[in-house]
Formats: C-alpha cells, structure tokens, sequence
C-alpha cells in the first residue's frame, strides 16, 4: 500500500482507551495548523474515539486505514486559533448515578464502551450501544427520558453526550470517571 504523507506519526499500538486520544491531544499540540498526524493503534475501539474526538475539537478526522491488526487514524489539525475541545455540561459523579438507581427512578443507563467491555462488566439496569454505533442507534432511546451516559473513564461518555444533545435528546448526563472507578453493583457473562 502507499504511504500517505503526514507531518508526525503517533506509535499508540498496544493502548486501550482513552490512552490514544490522550497521547493524540500531546501530538497535536507539536502540529502546526493545516498539518496531519497518523496516529497508529491497535484498539479497535480507537475508530470511533478518535473520529469524535476530532469533531468534538474542531480538528478534521480524515480516515483510518487498516493494516494487518494496526489501525493507521489521520487527523489534519485545524488551522488558526487553538480550538477549545467541547465538553458535555451536565457531568454527575458515579455516587450521583448509584443513589438514582438506588431511588428506583426510571433512568436509562447508556454504556458506550466496546460489546467485550460491557460482556465483561457491566451495571445490571445498563444497555449497550458502543460510541461508533450510536448515530445509527438515537432510534432505540427515548429524547424524553433521563439519560446518563458511561463509559470507562468519562472521555467517550462525554463524546456520545454531545452527540446525543446536538440531536435532540433533552436530559443526558455523563458520568464520571465511569467504570473504571465504579463501587456499585456490576454484572458479567462469567457470573
């Protein structure tokens, strides 16, 4: 395959998320306006994380490439002013969301992580709709209803609340810092 052109390369192989978008916000910065950073990863959830974690700051996602189990991500740095990355407004700690569910109110718990994440460890009342399927999923859930949204560490959950807010749904909140830092009761196929 031919090489595309980029200003920088990001080795991001072998780390799961948010590590890639992490690494790719330290690259970015090193960018001039208008320049391209391949941002090379292995996790497959990577995809949808780096695509809106670009339409999120403004930056322009311009595709992924695979080869072999590498993912090769290309992002052009937008040009002028530093974008400020958006962020959700309406963010509730995980003891926010235990004592709603504690409360027996009629809430929607949206996981966005990866089906493996959620197999594995999950909150029993959670329905899963991973980052990259939710545009072709806002079908299954009710704009009505009080939603709050979790991932792994807040930083997909964030993403998939923006893009719920920009079409429509008027009560969503994004939990942090989400799973990786959850007390409460949890479920999984090996239980």
């Amino acid at each position: 395959m031919e090489s595309l052109k980029t200003n920088s390369v990001l080795d991001a192989k072998g780390l799961a998320c948010p590590m890639p978008i992490v690494k790719t916000k330290k690259a970015m910065n090193n960018l001039e306006g208008g320049q391209v950073l391949e941002i090379q990863a292995t996790d497959k959830g990577s995809k949808a994380d780096l695509k809106a974690w670009a339409e999120s700051t403004g930056h322009q996602y311009l595709g992924t490439l695979e080869e072999d189990d590498v993912l090769k991500h290309f992002i052009r740095k937008a040009s002028g002013e530093e974008v400020a990355e958006k962020r959700h407004p309406i963010v509730v700690s995980n003891e926010d969301l235990e004592a709603t569910i504690a409360s027996g109110k009629d809430v929607l718990i949206l996981d966005v992580r990866e089906a493996a994440e959620f197999a594995f460890n999950h909150i029993p009342e959670a329905i899963s709709i991973p980052l990259g399927e939710l545009e072709d999923r806002y079908a299954e859930l009710s704009k009505e209803k009080e939603i709050y949204v979790i991932c792994r560490t807040g930083s997909r959950s964030d993403l998939a609340s923006q893009k719920l807010t920009e079409n429509g749904f008027v009560n969503v909140k994004n939990v942090v810092p989400g799973m990786s830092n959850w007390a409460g009761n949890t479920t999984s196929i090996t239980k």
